[in-house]
C-alpha cells in the first residue's frame, strides 16, 4: 500500500460524512500518488545519435519497461548526447539519460537533481580516418579540419581534453562540431580529415563506415596517463581489437558511461527500473553488445554521482 493511499484512507475514516471533500480528497490524492511503477509514468530516456550505442541501448529498454511495468510509457529522445542528457533529466525534461563519468562535476558539484542508476559500460574513445590519408597519430591533426563531436556531447568534451593535453587546443586544430552521422558524411566527401566518436563496441556508425570505405582507426593509448594526470582518474585505456570493425587493432582511451534518472522520481519506481536493467541484460545485449557487460558488482561503482535511493535499495536486496 502506498503511503498517500494510506493517507487517504485515515482521511476517509475521520470524515465519513464529508462525501463531497472526500470525493475531492480522492481525486486529488490519486493524481498526485506516484509512488508505484503501475500507475501511468511517462519515462523519456535521453539517448544520443540514431546510429551511436546509447539510442540503441534506450530503445530496447524502453521496450522492456514498456512491456514489463503496466501503465509506464517510455520513449527515447534523440540528443547531443552525455552533456545534453545530464542537462535534460536535471531540468526535469527526461527521465533518464546515459551519459559518461567525466562529464560530471565532481564531488558536491555534482547536480542535484540527477541521480544514477548504474555504471553501465566504458565509452570508448575513436579517432577516425580515411586509411589512405595523412593521419597516423594524434600530432597529425595539427592545422587539419577535425570534428570533436556534437556541441553537448561527452565525446566534445573528451576530444576537447585530448587535444589540450597533446598541446593542440585553440586554433591548432580547425575544430566542427558534428554529430557521428554527420561526422561519416563529411569525412566521406573530404569536408573533415578526422573526426572523433566516443560511443560502447561497436559504434554502428563507425563500423558502417568501415565496412563500406578504408578507414583507420588512431592509437590513443598512450595519452590515458596524460589525462588522468590533467583532469580526472576516471580515464583508462581499452583496447579496440581487430574483431570489432575489421581493422588495425589499436589501444584508446575510455572512461565510464553511466545510466542516470531525475532525483526525484520514487523510489519504488527506480528500483523496478534498476531491476529489469539487470535482470534483462541477455534481451539489452540483443540490441547492442555494450549493454551485455553490465553486472550488479560493477554497476554500483558510479562516482562523482550517487545512487538514487531506489536503485541502491535494489542493489542491496541481492547480496547473499
Amino acid at each position: 500500500m502506498s503511503r498517500c493511499w494510506s493517507t487517504l484512507t485515515r482521511r476517509r475514516v475521520a470524515a465519513p460524512s464529508a462525501l463531497l471533500m472526500l470525493l475531492v480528497l480522492v481525486t486529488t490524492g490519486l493524481t498526485a500518488c506516484r509512488d508505484s511503477p503501475n500507475e501511468s509514468t511517462l519515462i523519456r530516456i535521453a539517448t544520443g545519435s540514431p546510429t551511436a550505442v546509447y539510442h540503441a541501448f534506450g530503445q530496447s529498454l524502453a521496450a522492456v519497461l514498456n512491456r514489463e511495468l503496466p501503465g509506464v510509457r517510455a520513449s527515447v529522445v534523440v540528443t547531443a548526447a552525455s552533456a545534453e542528457n545530464v542537462r535534460l533529466v536535471g531540468a526535469g525534461q527526461a527521465e533518464l539519460g546515459f551519459t559518461q563519468a567525466d562529464v560530471l562535476p565532481a564531488g558536491p558539484a555534482s547536480p542535484p537533481s540527477v541521480r544514477a542508476v548504474a555504471r553501465v559500460y566504458d565509452d570508448l574513445l575513436h579517432l577516425v580516418t580515411t586509411a589512405g590519408g595523412p593521419v597516423r597519430t594524434l600530432a597529425d591533426l595539427r592545422g587539419r579540419r577535425v570534428s570533436v563531436g556534437a556541441a553537448g556531447s561527452g565525446t566534445e568534451i573528451t576530444a576537447t581534453r585530448l587535444l589540450e593535453v597533446a598541446q593542440l587546443g585553440g586554433a591548432q586544430v580547425r575544430q566542427l562540431h558534428l554529430g557521428l552521422d554527420d561526422s561519416v558524411a563529411a569525412l566521406r566527401a573530404g569536408r573533415i580529415d578526422a573526426f572523433f566518436f566516443s560511443g560502447g563496441l561497436p559504434v554502428r556508425g563507425v563500423r558502417q563506415l568501415a565496412g563500406a570505405s578504408a578507414t583507420r582507426i588512431i592509437d590513443l593509448g598512450e595519452w590515458t596517463e596524460k589525462l588522468r594526470r590533467g583532469y580526472r582518474e576516471v580515464y583508462v585505456s581499452r583496447d579496440i581489437p581487430r574483431s570489432v570493425y575489421d581493422l588495425d587493432p589499436v589501444t584508446t582511451v575510455a572512461n565510464p558511461n553511466y545510466l542516470v534518472v531525475r532525483a526525484d522520481l520514487p523510489d519504488s519506481l527506480v528500483r523496478e527500473v534498476t531491476r529489469l536493467l539487470m535482470e534483462r541484460r541477455t534481451e539489452l545485449a540483443a540490441a547492442h553488445p555494450a549493454a551485455g557487460r553490465m553486472n550488479p558488482r560493477s554497476a554500483i561503482a558510479t562516482a562523482p554521482l550517487p545512487l538514487h535511493p531506489g536503485a541502491a535499495d535494489w542493489y542491496r536486496s541481492i547480496k547473499p
